[in-house]
């Protein structure tokens, strides 16, 4: 089982939150603007609601753990903006019917009852309320750090199934049509994003394939191993990971 609060320190420090162009895209659609009523699902350390809080929205975040969310507040006070957290699951919010303009899931959809999470989502929302889904993700290039560190922890983690990816969703589309959103959008663009060979070994740490679901020991056993691959194959003090940026956006009805 997954559980991302076993890995709460690493998230906190190594995982990069998502680039400001992201919510300068997504101000094009009317979400996060000053005093917009704004829930982020998923929240896990808060990267994208503490982002749409220094923005001006009045911000709440939920995650079903707890050592998160301690992240995510002991993140909030250091950038001196304040954020409600609940500890919860985005299939069932305890909020009222339209208690928001915006909702956001960054980089969690995945791991939802997604039709419950869609139903949820529009009930929560305002007439008009916009709802977006987010993912920043590392792209495995052929010959590229993303490519071998994937192969490495296929090797310790058989199981993990998030390999290969594009980071472009096309069923979430459906997600949201089917529960009742309209005029749905989509938008994506590149960058590379400086990792030193340290961060992006505590970066893989806080994955899903990791440190959320292998045992202490064989997570120590993985550092060591991405430690020695990056000083072997990929040389230097940075390292430049291509990463996508991907948001669909929908309205509801």
């Amino acid at each position: 089982m997954v559980d991302f609060g076993k890995t709460a320190e690493d998230y906190r420090q190594h995982r990069a939150g998502f680039p400001p162009e992201l919510l300068d895209r997504l101000a094009g659609f009317g979400v996060g603007g000053p005093g917009q009523r704004l829930l982020d699902v998923g929240t896990g350390t808060g990267t994208l609601a503490r982002q749409f809080a220094q923005r001006g929205a009045v911000v709440t975040g939920i995650d079903p753990a707890a050592p998160m969310l301690v992240q995510a507040r002991a993140l909030d006070a250091e950038a001196g903006v304040s954020v409600t957290y609940l500890e919860g699951k985005a299939e069932a919010v305890p909020l009222p019917n339209g208690s928001f303009d915006a909702i956001t899931a960054g980089q969690c959809w995945h791991w939802f009852d997604r039709p419950k999470a869609a139903a949820e989502m529009h009930r929560l929302l305002v007439p008009g309320g916009r709802m977006v889904i987010a993912h920043f993700d590392w792209l495995p290039l052929p010959g590229s750090l993303v490519a071998a560190t994937e192969a490495l922890i296929l090797n310790f983690n058989p199981a993990w199934r998030f390999a290969g990816g594009t980071g472009i969703y096309p069923a979430w589309f459906e997600d949201l049509s089917c529960a009742g959103f309209t005029g749905l959008e989509s938008l994506s663009f590149d960058l590379a994003v400086p990792y030193t060979p340290a961060a992006w070994v505590g970066r893989i740490r806080a994955s899903a394939g990791v440190a959320a679901s292998l045992p202490p020991e064989e997570v120590a056993r993985f550092s060591d191993a991405l430690t020695a691959l990056l000083a072997a194959d990929f040389p230097g003090d940075s390292l430049l990971v291509p990463h996508r940026v991907w948001a669909l956006v929908g309205r509801r009805g």
